[in-house]
């Protein structure tokens, strides 16, 4: 099959634009439930009324499976701010505006955010009194149903061609439970990318317009980094155990 073009391409997976549809075409190594979970994750997000690429199939393509969804053509949000650099506290506020949308809806048949966590906690190399301890903390935050997106990021925002409204993309990671871990995991994902500035920045627009205290997030900060040590570059894997280790971070 040909598409029209590669859109993105990542180890396991690419996408292309075919028309007026976006195909996400994994690799064989990809497991099959996982990429029925995603599908799964995106119809139960877009029944929330998020604004959000709509799900049109799964399938297999040449032997391989298949996510397709309605393409929206724009940019990303990562990219606007890059080109704009003057009108990056704007677009904060944007995108920290749009978290707080998806965290203001409920989708009770996702997965829950803190069991997601203690498997991947369990599954990880860490030491059996650290899993212990972030086990502990884990179990000890309060329980929680809202939508969290998992890997909100401004890579993962459109801005759409024409009427400038925005699309949140890619569902995988998404589960309902305490959006302050939703918050501490895009902290986490400016601190991986760089911007150790915007993510202070955005740390602060979220506590402000969610009127959470800032302590609460950053205890989630060693849960989330724990959780998030078990897939990733090696890198990656070495930042996130420094933030696994500041157990005591405040």
């Amino acid at each position: 099959m040909k598409f029209d073009k590669i859109i993105a391409v990542r180890n396991t997976k690419t996408v292309y634009r075919d028309g007026g549809n976006a195909v996400k075409l994994f690799d064989e190594t990809y497991s099959k439930a996982d990429i029925l979970n995603e599908a799964l994750n995106q119809a139960l997000v877009e029944e929330t009324g998020l604004a959000i690429p709509k799900l049109s199939d799964v399938t297999k393509i040449d032997g391989k499976w298949a996510i397709v969804m309605e393409f929206i053509d724009g940019k990303t949000l990562e990219q606007t701010m890059r080109e704009n650099p003057s009108q990056k506290g704007a677009y904060l506020n944007l995108f920290t505006d749009l978290q707080l949308d998806v965290h203001s809806r409920r989708a009770p048949r996702l997965n829950k955010l803190k069991d997601k966590m203690n498997r991947k906690i369990s599954a990880s190399d860490l030491d059996d009194t650290v899993k212990y301890e972030l086990h502990t903390r884990l179990d000890g935050m309060p329980k929680h149903d809202k939508v969290c997106h998992g890997d909100f990021n401004p890579a993962n925002i459109i801005i759409a061609d024409g009427d400038g409204a925005p699309y949140i993309l890619d569902w995988s990671h998404a589960t309902q439970g305490n959006a302050s871990a939703d918050a501490a995991r895009t902290f986490l994902l400016f601190w991986l990318n760089g911007d150790r500035a915007g993510a202070e920045s955005y740390l602060d627009l979220f506590c402000e317009k969610s009127g959470t205290a800032k302590q609460y997030v950053q205890k989630w900060i060693p849960i989330v980094a724990a959780s998030q040590s078990v897939k990733g570059k090696e890198k990656e894997r070495e930042f996130l155990m420094h933030w696994i280790n500041v157990v005591d971070y405040e």
